[in-house]
């Protein structure tokens, strides 16, 4: 049997073992308006290396990342840049591939667009309206009714005001919307504005484009079904995204939980602030290229524990690059473990500590050291 590799569940608020069988994980991915920074990288450095370290335990896992290609912040920043979303939105995709490849970064089984994934949407989204856990405002807008969740705030553990608070502050707060039964009702459905530059598609209850949180439990759904393994993404994510993915799949399906554990990546900062594109504090991936190479970066993001936030660090950086020519080097030494595996195995196991077993790395040389530097991603010299 695989050894048992523990977790921490962001729901329950402890470190769990991730359950036996094959895994299902789904992450939320990008919204393609921008080039890739290194917050993003942190994210998804973390989770491909989790992906990584389950199939070297033996377990047989499908990845699942979406790409939110439809969205306010496209259609702002297409409108800025004079184009249209959807070449927008394929270019910096297509940007992203490119980032993470760089980075090493395996490509997810399924890398699915929140637009092919449109007829699932309106699926549930209609089950929701016959439910009696949706309703419909007069433009076409359908919101999720949020009194049909009795354990709506259980991931989050926010009270009621603070959960107010920051869907006020959401780029497109719909909080003071008249027409809502609940402030907190969020929207599984937007009515067509009517500009020819925004795209809208047909529905039984009126024009228009499908919400923020229903896009993620569509493509969830259609590809690792009513059940995930574990449901990652940033810690920014938790609420009101994750916290509506939940209320909204579960009433659909009625099956609980919908994931048996919630991951959580922290937030790179920078200048004091959280890296975002929003605030415009960011350093980007393929500008690091200039200057390093990519095992330097997947070191720099590894040595910091998954659930621990950080301020971004060339210093730092400028290190991890030593510690990569270092590495290199005694990958092509003569074999040595000196019990390498054995702590890096135990590093990995519990809550997934990578800073730990990058310290375990330095034990090994020679093919140990390959084998395992494999396991974090880092390539130490070789191709492909």
């Amino acid at each position: 049997m695989p050894p048992v590799i523990r977790l921490y569940d962001t729901l329950a608020r402890e470190v769990l073992p991730v359950p036996d069988g094959p895994v299902g994980i789904y992450v939320c991915g990008v919204t393609p308006y921008d080039t890739t920074h290194l917050g993003h990288a942190f994210t998804f450095v973390q989770f491909d290396t989790l992906v990584r370290c389950l199939r070297w335990l033996g377990r047989d896992v499908t990845y699942v990342q979406n790409v939110t290609d439809i969205d306010d912040s496209i259609l702002i920043r297409a409108r800025e840049l004079g184009e249209g979303w959807r070449e927008l939105g394929d270019r910096e995709t297509a940007r992203y591939v490119g980032d993470m490849r760089g980075l090493n970064v395996l490509p997810p089984d399924h890398l699915v667009r929140a637009t092919e994934c449109l007829d699932t949407m309106r699926t549930m989204i209609r089950r929701l309206l016959d439910l009696g856990a949706a309703y419909r405002v007069d433009d076409g807008t359908v919101y999720f009714r949020v009194a049909a969740t009795p354990t709506y705030g259980e991931l989050s553990h926010l009270p009621r005001e603070r959960m107010l608070a920051i869907a006020a502050a959401q780029d497109d707060s719909d909080v003071d919307d008249p027409r809502k039964e609940d402030p907190l009702d969020f929207a599984l459905w937007g009515g067509w504005s009517g500009r020819d530059d925004e795209p809208a598609w047909e529905a039984d209850w009126g024009r228009g484009r499908p919400g923020w949180h229903i896009e993620c439990s569509a493509i969830a759904l259609r590809y690792l079904g009513p059940r995930l393994t574990i449901h990652g993404g940033g810690s920014d994510l938790v609420f009101p995204h994750h916290e509506s993915e939940i209320a909204q799949t579960e009433r659909y399906t009625g099956i609980r939980p919908f994931a048996r554990l919630w991951m959580h990546v922290a937030m790179t900062w920078m200048s004091g602030e959280k890296m975002s594109k929003s605030v415009g504090n960011m350093v980007f991936v393929r500008d690091l290229f200039d200057r390093y190479e990519p095992d330097a970066v997947r070191l720099y993001l590894l040595s910091r524990h998954y659930r621990t936030a950080f301020e971004y660090d060339d210093a730092e950086l400028r290190a991890a690059a030593v510690t990569a020519e270092r590495l290199r080097a005694a990958a092509s030494a003569p074999d040595d473990d000196e019990g390498a595996r054995a702590a890096f195995h135990e590093a990995l196991i519990d809550d997934f500590d990578t800073p730990s077993a990058l310290r375990a790395l330095e034990r090994a040389a020679g093919a140990p050291l390959r084998e395992l530097a494999g396991v974090l991603g880092l390539k130490l010299g070789r191709r492909g």
